[in-house]
């Protein structure tokens, strides 16, 4: 992407000043969510959006969209860890004069295309996965990226490279759009910027990781979920309901009702995942990331395969 702004409260926040964004560029007033969005994301879109008077439309990927709304906004991977083609989707919104707005996980773009390749228009994320603990459900840090056109109608601040008075290299805040700093009706947003120290801890461990760690966390991330997604579907009654290319996360269909899986796992020391058989029957979305190794991951086979009946 061309411009990225100075951070905004967490990825959730980031993605409802991208729909809000979306309209003041467009003067549209809806905002089309998909609905494999998470659902706290779009709970947040939906809050954003109810204090200008926006209706936001949960929409299929591949319908929903009029001439009426301001942006598309996805997410990549999706709620269920699982990939969809960006490209396509893109042209979706730009077809009915929408703008593109991605979801992603930033991790995930050390392994796979960047969203600014397959068009977006604005790119949120969620960085506080990188480097950070869970803190008790905060403080985070939102990402927010957009194509240089959109720069004015972008919330935050903007800082900008320059040199001071002896040639040296100096950083300073070029854009400045919060009402805390211009007339109100002038203002983009309202929004505060990342705690910042959450935010360097996030850098840090990028500079720390550079291109190549970034890519092995990745590499791991995926490869190990997918080692845990077959073993899994070898245990007799599980199977994993939908087809397609997952990153880290993925749904298995369990022969137990969620609950008592979960319950069950708990019991024998392990966490065990969401429950989503809302969406698919007996669903359960698990994560699995580099952190987890391969006997943590034998475990749950085997204690999955326990609850389960199977030998």
């Amino acid at each position: 992407m061309d411009v990225a702004n100075a951070g905004m409260d967490d990825g959730a926040s980031a993605l409802a000043e991208a729909c809000l964004m979306a309209s003041a560029v467009t003067g549209r007033r809806r905002i089309a969510v998909s609905r494999d969005v998470h659902p706290a994301y779009q709970e947040v879109v939906q809050t954003y959006a109810s204090g200008r008077g926006l209706p936001v439309d949960i929409v299929s990927n591949d319908s929903g969209l009029t001439a009426e709304h301001a942006c598309l906004a996805i997410q990549q991977p999706n709620f269920f860890g699982y990939l969809a083609d960006g490209v396509a989707l893109m042209d979706t919104a730009h077809a009915a004069g929408a703008l593109g707005i991605a979801v992603v996980d930033p991790v995930s773009l050390a392994l796979y295309r960047p969203p600014g390749e397959w068009g977006a228009d604005i790119v949120v994320a969620e960085g506080a996965s990188i480097g950070n603990e869970l803190t008790f459900g905060g403080p985070y840090v939102g990402m927010f990226a957009c194509r240089e056109q959109h720069v004015r109608h972008t919330p935050g601040r903007i800082a900008g490279r320059t040199t001071d008075i002896d040639g040296r290299t100096a950083y300073v805040l070029t854009l400045q759009t919060r009402e805390q700093h211009i007339r109100r009706e002038r203002a983009t947003s309202n929004i505060s910027t990342s705690t910042q120290l959450i935010a360097l801890r996030t850098t840090i461990a990028i500079a720390a990781l550079g291109p190549t760690g970034l890519r092995r966390m990745a590499e791991l991330c995926y490869h190990k979920s997918h080692y845990a997604a077959r073993e899994i579907t070898r245990l007799p009654g599980y199977s994993l309901p939908i087809s397609g290319e997952f990153y880290q996360e993925f749904v298995v269909s369990c022969p137990r009702p969620v609950e008592e899986t979960n319950q069950a796992l708990l019991d024998a020391g392990i966490l065990g995942g969401y429950d989503v058989s809302d969406r698919y029957p007996n669903g359960m979305l698990l994560c699995v990331t580099d952190v987890n190794s391969r006997d943590e991951i034998d475990s749950l086979v085997r204690e999955l395969g326990r609850i389960g009946g199977g030998s």
